[in-house]
């Protein structure tokens, strides 16, 4: 049920079930820009730890073509092993960083989503080509936000770029007097900080950016109260049913509690509310048990049926009232009650036998 159609307002918080369905649709929690930051800063980190390997191997890469430019041949028949041999060193060079960032973008999308395959999102759909919906989402808050932070990226990393060189305009002219390697290890020092520095701060903006794709995304999945009552409903049951079920439930107790009642020894009653019928067997119990008791009705019929049986009603309306209160069905009577079931059942065995 729409918002519109139920002309409720969606104030309530989304349930697992709404949140469960929203991902199988793809629908989930996630922002572009943590991936970004992730992929940044390993890989700044990744090529400042591996800066001796892909340095050492660069060399070597270039000493063996420079040394080798007297025996080195472009031919139709040598042009795939060369390329194969180019491939090879290259992949040597750029492959461990290359891999460090395939992981981290990895990485970064399973945290944040975790593993999932669904087709909703690109199936084709009349809104993603209407015109209205387009000028709705070219005007929408999530459209200024991602504006904002566009923004905001290229002002922080024109900084960041501005205040790094002015920190080290300085050490430019002594530049001229040092050798080529000395001007290029400079100039990737003044680089990597300068690239640290705004990943550090891009990592704060991806930050920012999932706590509002959280809200955003919060306040989408967001439901009616008719909404909840509805899950509710189709998930633990209609409460009609479940109480038909409840009341078939109770009926089929009470048939087999009824069904206890010939087996008794005596019906204790109060005398006109309550009955409680007792059964006692020295053979295979420890005490005298309850096999059935009721208020109303249900008293009236466990009398009636002990009646049928010529099972003696003893009237006693405190020991009716404690058991009542205190003891359930097939529960064995407690022991400050001993005293007077003990009592009652010996009047009954005297009644009985003397009628035998």
């Amino acid at each position: 049920m729409s918002e519109e159609s139920s002309g409720q307002e969606k104030t309530e918080d989304p349930t697992s079930r709404r949140l469960l369905e929203a991902r199988k649709k793809g629908d989930v929690l996630k922002s572009m820009e943590v991936p970004s930051a992730a992929v940044l800063l390993f890989g700044l980190l990744a090529l400042y730890a591996l800066k001796a390997y892909m340095y050492d191997h660069f060399l070597l890469v270039m000493r063996h073509y420079f040394s080798n430019l007297h025996t080195l041949s472009v031919t139709p028949d040598n042009m795939m092993p060369l390329t194969l041999e180019a491939m090879t060193f290259f992949a040597l060079l750029v492959g461990p960083l290359m891999v460090i960032i395939f992981l981290t973008a990895l990485s970064a999308n399973y945290v944040q989503v975790g593993f999932l395959f669904s087709t909703e999102k690109i199936v084709p759909k009349y809104e993603k080509i209407d015109p209205l919906k387009g000028l709705q989402r070219l005007f929408s808050m999530q459209t200024l936000f991602t504006t904002l932070k566009s923004v905001a990226k290229l002002v922080v990393i024109s900084w960041v770029a501005y205040t790094v060189v002015k920190a080290n305009v300085h050490n430019l002219l002594p530049l001229m007097d040092q050798s080529p390697l000395a001007i290029f290890i400079f100039y990737v020092r003044v680089s990597f900080w300068m690239f640290l520095k705004a990943a550090l701060i891009i990592v704060v903006l991806a930050a920012i950016d999932w706590l509002f794709q959280r809200w955003q995304f919060m306040k989408k999945m967001k439901m009616t109260k008719q909404e909840v009552k509805e899950e509710a409903k189709s998930t633990e049951g209609d409460p009609h049913v479940k109480g038909r079920i409840r009341s078939i439930q109770m009926e089929m107790a009470r048939k087999r509690m009824m069904a206890e009642v010939p087996q008794a020894d005596v019906i204790i009653t109060n005398p006109t509310r309550l009955a409680i019928a007792i059964k006692y067997d020295n053979a295979t119990m420890k005490a005298p048990q309850v096999v059935a008791m009721g208020a109303g009705v249900i008293a009236h019929r466990i009398k009636e049926i002990a009646i049928e049986h010529h099972i003696p009603l003893m009237e006693d309306k405190p020991l009716a009232r404690a058991l009542y209160q205190t003891v359930e069905i097939g529960e064995e009577i407690p022991t400050h009650l001993f005293q007077a079931i003990a009592e009652i059942l010996a009047h009954v065995y005297s009644i009985k036998k003397k009628a035998a």
